[in-house]
């Protein structure tokens, strides 16, 4: 059985997530399973600003996404201490991430005789400009 780990803050569910999450289940086949990480808000604040949803909504949203199979809390921005716990087979990266932080895991990796997989960031589908975009159309004078 393939398992295959990915991780996300998931504060806005989009179509990148949902490309990303549906490539690691087809990697993992069918008797494989895909687990995806969820940032804790702790987590997510090393790098970025406190999610608008809770970590529970959050964390629950993924475990009703078809293509996730267990959803586990991801305690660090760096997907290594969850990676070392579970040893998954594969680990899903984008090209968003850090390419230090990728070659780190890939070095983990390839030592448990695992590979990373990195796929590319879809520029059109982020949380951060999604939320940007609701915040200018809501400070924007109504035109009438």
């Amino acid at each position: 059985m393939k398992l295959v780990y990915s991780y996300y803050v998931l504060d806005i569910v989009h179509k990148g997530h949902l490309l990303m999450m549906r490539n690691a289940k087809a990697i993992a086949g069918k008797d494989g399973k895909s687990i995806v990480g969820i940032l804790t808000d702790t987590a997510v604040m090393e790098k970025k600003e406190k999610p608008i949803l809770s970590f529970e909504e959050r964390i629950e949203l993924a475990g009703a996404i078809k293509y996730v199979d267990v959803a586990v809390a991801q305690e660090t921005y760096s997907p290594l201490p969850n990676v070392m716990r579970i040893r998954p087979d594969i680990l899903m990266e984008s090209t968003s991430h850090d390419e230090e932080a990728i070659e780190k895991a890939r070095e983990y990796m390839e030592s448990i005789n695992g590979k990373v997989v990195v796929l590319p960031y879809f520029p059109a589908q982020s949380s951060t400009d999604i939320k940007n975009n609701i915040i200018e159309k809501e400070i924007r004078p109504k035109i009438k």
